[in-house]
């Protein structure tokens, strides 16, 4: 089976790395599909969920804000402002998050805690 490296890295940690056999990120061009042999890549990533499937049939997802993705010679870098996986996500915390932005009127804010919904949840991005 192909496969290719893949290292979620955030500003003040790594977040995940392991060997996957595609990656769906939001890059400035729309929601991005990388496979092994894919061509090369480097583009901006937007705020959304970053979806793993490793090479052992699992799934990783994580909420990613902001940063870069780049892919060369079946090693994929995701280096993100902000990054979390799902798992470490407070859900009712996230949902107060929302609800204080929508109150706000703060539309990045309302995006980012979207965002963390969506990923602690595995729901497909809206």
């Amino acid at each position: 089976m192909a496969e290719l490296h893949v290292e979620l890295v955030a500003a003040d940690r790594k977040v995940w790395s392991g060997a996957a056999t595609i990656v769906v990120a939001r890059t400035a061009s729309g929601d991005t599909g990388i496979m092994p042999g894919h061509t090369p890549v480097l583009s901006v990533l937007e705020s959304g969920p970053v979806t793993i499937r490793t090479t052992d049939g699992g799934t990783v997802i994580a909420a990613v804000h902001g940063g870069f993705i780049s892919f060369a010679d079946n090693k994929l870098s995701l280096l993100a402002e902000i990054a979390e996986l799902a798992d470490e996500i407070d859900v009712a915390r996230a949902e107060r998050a929302l609800e204080n932005a929508q109150s706000e009127l703060d539309a990045h804010a309302e995006r980012r805690a979207e965002v963390r919904l969506v990923a602690a949840r595995g729901l497909k991005a809206a």
